[in-house]
């Protein structure tokens, strides 16, 4: 996810950092005529777009009160996970330096907890700790393009990793002053989820909601089938559906690489950096599409697996039982994929 620094406006400062997207959403909504019936209505928060589908009637009643919905939602988020205001519960605690348990609020300790799970189920591949270390590397607001010492890094070390975070309920502990948490790969989706569960607690079952290519769908699209979502070929050339799949009540997150990097002595310097050396990747995934029930999961391990790869990647998708499928840049140029056993009943 790469930083803006244009100075967005309030509701857009949780800009996504570079470890985590970059131009890196692929989900693009497969082109059929709107049905008239339909609600569309779109906005800008989170550093992104947003968009929610309804299949009921449209009124002006209707979009008013899922737009209230929306905004109040996001805002709830931007206020406890933003990095980019200071007065972000968020950025409390990464300013608290005590050894004592800095307490935070209900919806930011789930992230948190969950953050936690991928981070020790994807053997250390996704970590909310790295931000300095993707600062290093040159993917900061200052975009300095210059590659680390191993001495920088190796300090960096010292206060980066999950495992120098510790939740106790709503306490959260850091075994470090300098540790800082940046939720950019996994706040988006959590915002998906909170939208897709208060709108259905409105008693609207057949919705699609979206925020910056991140998906929850549930029920039906208007003509009574199964929500169809393209998946696209991660290419900055033009945009072309590289595979269509039908969501019903499941969410989709996708991350990858293709944008956001730098060339050094003719060697590509990915934004997507490793925990577990402190270093860019080096394998040629391209982009990893995760379906899961929640959209912070997907959101979370789609990262994950673009950090392990094509190869460590799909082995831990297929161990772990998750619906994945992978876009590999191949030697010419061109791209394959492949998909776990559990996501091809997705398939069109």
């Amino acid at each position: 996810m790469g930083p803006n620094t244009d100075g967005p406006p309030p509701l857009r400062k949780m800009i996504l950092p570079a470890l985590f997207v970059g131009g890196l959403f692929y989900v693009t909504f497969t082109r059929t005529p709107e049905p008239p019936q339909q609600i569309v209505i779109q906005g800008e928060a989170l550093g992104t777009t947003w968009t929610v589908k309804s299949s009921e009637p449209a009124s002006a009643e209707s979009e008013q009160a899922i737009r209230t919905v929306v905004v109040d939602a996001l805002q709830l988020v931007d206020e406890q996970m933003s990095t980019y205001r200071s007065d972000s519960d968020l950025m409390k605690f990464n300013a608290a330096t005590g050894a004592d348990g800095f307490e935070v609020p209900e919806q930011l300790g789930e992230v948190l907890a969950e953050a936690l799970v991928v981070s020790s189920a994807s053997r250390g591949a996704f970590d909310v700790t790295i931000g300095p270390a993707v600062r290093a590397w040159g993917f900061g607001p200052d975009k300095t393009r210059t590659p680390p010492s191993g001495e920088v890094l190796e300090a960096l070390s010292v206060h980066v990793g999950s495992d120098k975070l510790r939740l106790d309920g709503n306490q959260v502990h850091k075994a470090h002053p300098a540790l800082e948490i940046d939720l950019s790969a996994i706040a988006k989706g959590y915002a998906v989820d909170l939208i897709a569960e208060r709108l259905a607690a409105d008693g609207r079952a057949n919705l699609m909601v979206e925020v910056g290519g991140e998906i929850v769908a549930r029920g039906s699209n208007p003509a009574g089938q199964p929500w169809r979502l393209g998946i696209e070929t991660p290419t900055s050339e033009g945009r072309e559906v590289l595979k269509v799949v039908s969501l019903n009540d499941a969410a989709m997150a996708t991350s990858g690489d293709y944008r956001n990097y730098y060339e050094v002595d003719g060697k590509r310097v990915s934004h997507l950096i490793d925990p577990r050396s402190m270093r860019p990747i080096e394998h040629n995934l391209a982009s990893v599409t995760v379906v899961h029930p929640r959209c912070s999961t997907a959101d979370a391990w789609a990262t994950a697996l673009s950090v392990l790869g094509e190869d460590e990647g799909f082995s831990l998708a297929e161990a772990q039982g998750l619906q994945a499928f992978f876009i590999v840049r191949d030697s010419d140029g061109s791209f394959s994929s492949k998909s776990t056993m559990s996501f091809k009943s997705l398939e069109q």
